[in-house]
């Protein structure tokens, strides 16, 4: 059986070409199509993109705010039952021990005005508590309307842990 080799494109494609004097490439029109497809993908990307880095970032706050909860926790039950004052590396290590939180973490943006909040209090004679509150991205990851508010009504766009005991 013989193979016809076929030398000519189709009629099709050779009468455009021939048509406007060219043999191959691309249109400017085809050219432009292709650009503002990319451009529109680009643009979808983008979007997902930081939605996800939104996520990431309300993720790393509630997991910091989790070890602060745990360290405050361990110290309390190290240190005559009284909680870290404040936030400075030296008030987290309990009396003759192990430092429980070596450096209080850092707001994943660096942002100073809405990073990590740590408020002390007394509440009677020996009696002392903690709050921890992160401003978080995404309302509802949130647990709290306001720096230790935990009312249950309006926007919770704070992440806030607290004494357990």
């Amino acid at each position: 059986m013989k193979i016809k080799k076929i030398q000519n494109p189709p009629a099709l494609w050779a009468h455009s070409f021939e048509k406007r004097g060219l043999k191959n490439g691309f249109t400017l029109f085809e050219l432009l199509v292709s650009i503002s497809i990319i451009g529109i993908l680009t643009a979808l990307a983008s979007v997902a993109f930081s939605g996800a880095q939104k996520k990431a970032r309300d993720a790393r706050r509630v997991e910091d705010m989790k070890l602060i909860q745990v360290a405050a926790e361990q110290y309390y039950s190290q240190s005559a039952y009284v909680y870290p004052s404040t936030t400075a590396p030296a008030n987290w290590i309990p009396t003759g021990g192990q430092a429980v939180l070596n450096m209080f973490p850092v707001d994943p943006k660096n942002d100073a005005t809405n990073g990590y909040v740590y408020s002390y209090t007394t509440t009677g004679v020996g009696t002392t508590g903690y709050c921890a509150c992160s401003k978080i991205e995404n309302v509802s990851n949130g647990n709290s309307i306001g720096a230790c508010n935990f009312t249950t009504a309006g926007n919770k766009n704070y992440f806030c842990v607290k004494n357990q005991q």
